[in-house]
């Protein structure tokens, strides 16, 4: 074989060793980001579920902290009250509006700014409310926690039933981020001030059915 020969097959040998073309390279960068493109929104809703659901726990964690100390006297018990009927007693976070104003409400503080700020997605904000028992020592009380940042601006904050029959509380899986606006927990509970436990008379005076029975009926 003559050195000329030889020298020309090395330069196709060579050539065809290169690497990609621009065409090839350049379809690699497409098929890639139809790939890139079809799981992120699955990338996506799962950091937002994430997210949502730490919120959540923080929330459940914050209202059982207010409900202790409540119990214990460490917190003030709300002031807040509406009339103690056998609906209220049923329906009692149907009863009351969400707030209007962050003022004097309930601040859980969960970021290294003091107090609670309307610009915060951390902190959080417990409004409660109880039942009205003359007489009587223990109570229901309810309360809502919303995030901070939903009193950012004018519009108005949700609660369940408001309007009749809407359920609103935020789930810890809900495709995103959660509303803002909507309540991240509701509970109801019993209070019992550790100062003076109630009797069974006292529960059943305020939790007994008064339709159709007298002051003097057993508890029913």
């Amino acid at each position: 074989m003559s050195k000329s020969r030889l020298k020309l097959l090395l330069v196709c040998n060579q050539s065809n060793q290169a690497g990609f073309t621009i065409i090839e390279s350049l379809m690699a960068i497409v098929v890639a980001g139809i790939l890139l493109s079809a799981i992120a929104p699955a990338i996506i809703l799962s950091v937002g579920n994430r997210v949502q659901s730490k919120r959540v726990e923080a929330a459940i964690q914050a209202a059982r902290s207010y409900i202790d100390g409540v119990n214990t006297g460490a917190i003030t018990a709300p002031t807040q009250t509406i009339q103690n009927t056998t609906t209220s007693n049923t329906k009692l976070l149907y009863n009351v509006p969400a707030p209007t104003s962050i003022s004097g409400l309930y601040c859980v503080n969960r970021d290294n700014t003091a107090g609670c700020q309307t610009a915060s997605a951390n902190d959080l904000v417990v409004q409660s409310f109880r039942t009205e028992n003359a007489g009587v020592n223990s109570y229901t009380m309810a309360l809502r926690v919303y995030r901070a940042d939903a009193f950012r601006d004018s519009g108005a904050l949700k609660a369940n039933g408001i309007p009749v029959g809407g359920r609103v509380t935020q789930g810890t899986v809900n495709g995103g981020l959660g509303d803002r606006k909507a309540p991240l927990v509701e509970m109801t509970t019993e209070i019992n001030p550790s100062a003076s436990q109630p009797s069974f008379s006292d529960y059943c005076a305020r939790l007994k059915n008064s339709v159709g029975t007298n002051n003097n009926s057993q508890c029913n």
